[in-house]
């Protein structure tokens, strides 16, 4: 499996990350290390991710913006369903996300 880095480990205020079950998911056809338990956003930003696709009128680059769900930033594609908001999107087993 890939590596992975980027995720906070022990925070000041909610403590220790509990151990959770890694799995895999895909970016892109890429394999991206996840953990259950976390949003498809905090999965790819934790793996070097920050641009999640392009946007249609001036093909900027777009990331994580709001994070709860409100604007359309990191809508891409997940298991053929298009415009999923990958902030508030749970990671499962062999996920598919697909960036543009």
């Amino acid at each position: 499996m890939a590596q992975h880095f980027g995720r906070i480990t022990d925070h000041p205020i909610l403590g220790k990350q509990e151990k959770r079950k890694q799995i895999a998911i895909y970016f892109d056809g890429k394999e991206i290390i996840a953990f259950e338990g976390e949003t498809v956003a905090a999965a790819l930003v934790a793996s070097g991710v920050r641009v999640f696709r392009h946007s249609h009128k001036k093909n900027e680059p777009r990331g994580i913006f709001c994070a709860i769900g409100h604007c359309t930033d990191c809508a891409m594609q997940v298991n053929g369903v298009e415009n999923t908001k990958v902030c508030v999107t749970f990671v499962s087993e062999g996920m598919q996300v697909i960036s543009d």
